[in-house]
């Protein structure tokens, strides 16, 4: 391993002791309903799980995930432990994972709490299949923030002016730039494992990710696509470029880009119009969860910004039912804002 220079070694013990931005909240939620938690592979869904359940004094807990054989039998069977709490990790691999989970939910014993964690979106029950409507509520975990790496908790009015105390620490930033928001590499603090880090992770979503929740078997492609998207950070995406350089069809490649976007690989900002349909009709532009994957500087900032705009989004929106979204701004001489936070579709900052 790396060695830690001093200051390394007060980063790692600061980050080692964040209470995630989301605890309080899911505790809250968690007297009433089920809870959901999506956000990208390693990006500490488990981990803040774990610490709910510490947190919160239950007298016990079972965790069962998906890719253990042991634990698939006692989902599909329906044989879960009578647990204060149970966590069900990864079930979304399961094609019929949703009237599964609302069969367990419904059979639960009346003071048991549900945690459901997975790298890809859990709230797709509104494209079809059994309703879970009314019985969860849904959380999506964001990598760390400026504001979260200084455990505080901005208050947020939507449409009202925004309001800054204090300045972040440049050493936050510096560090927030150069290896993103996600536990393991922030914690480690080297170029080395970073490197390491990312083609571990690209290589299980691509082998592992991609092949339990989709019918795609072009992995090769898929490969390549994943390699050149962060070359296409910050700028128009042009879903017919990319079709030209893979010699694939141009439905393949919305397919495979929706399909990153399940998996919270990346995600794409469409240009603000008051007309929904034509606005969609328009290039988004493309940005990564982990910035820290983009080479150019520049592209990597305003990832990083994105970041952190797209977490207050969500944040607004999951824990307070706030319909916020993220934009781009071009007018007709395509002069541009590179972003426009809206709340019910109308321009907030």
């Amino acid at each position: 391993m790396d060695k830690f220079d001093t200051t390394q070694k007060n980063l790692y013990h600061e980050y080692m002791v964040k209470t995630r931005y989301l605890e309080e909240p899911i505790r809250e939620d968690l007297r009433g309903k089920m809870v959901m938690i999506g956000g990208p592979r390693q990006v500490g869904k488990t981990t803040l799980s774990r610490d709910i359940i510490a947190g919160k004094g239950f007298s016990s807990f079972r965790y069962y995930t998906w890719d253990s054989k042991e634990d698939r039998k006692a989902i599909l069977d329906e044989a879960l432990s009578d647990s204060d709490i149970i966590i069900l990790d990864e079930i979304h691999k399961y094609e019929k994972w949703k009237p599964l989970v609302k069969g367990i939910y419904d059979k639960k014993l009346k003071n048991q709490q549900i945690i459901v964690t997975g790298s890809a979106r859990l709230n797709v029950y509104r494209r079809g299949g059994d309703s879970l409507q009314g019985r969860y509520h849904y959380y999506r975990l964001h990598p760390f923030s400026a504001m979260e790496l200084e455990n505080r908790s901005p208050h947020i009015e939507p449409m009202k002016p925004l309001s800054f105390s204090g300045e972040i620490p440049q050493k936050q930033l510096d560090s927030l730039l150069t290896y993103g928001g996600f536990p393991e590499p922030i914690l480690n603090q080297s170029p080395k494992q970073l490197r390491r880090w990312h083609n571990d992770r690209i290589e299980r979503m691509v082998k592992e990710d991609i092949r339990d929740i989709s019918s795609i078997n072009d992995i090769g492609n898929i490969q390549l696509l994943v390699d050149m998207l962060p070359s296409k950070v910050a700028s128009l995406l042009s879903i017919n470029t990319i079709r030209e350089d893979l010699e694939v069809s141009h439905r393949s490649i919305s397919h495979w880009i929706a399909t990153l976007e399940e998996l919270y690989y990346a995600y794409r900002i469409y240009p603000y119009q008051n007309n929904r349909i034509r606005a969609l009709k328009k290039e988004p532009k493309l940005f990564l969860w982990d910035w820290s994957e983009v080479v150019d500087p520049g592209a990597r900032f305003e990832n990083m910004v994105a970041g952190h705009l797209l977490k207050t989004v969500h944040y607004l929106r999951d824990t307070e039912g706030f319909k916020t979204e993220l934009f781009y701004l071009r007018d007709k001489e395509k002069r541009e804002v590179d972003f426009l936070v809206t709340v019910d579709n109308t321009p907030w900052f």
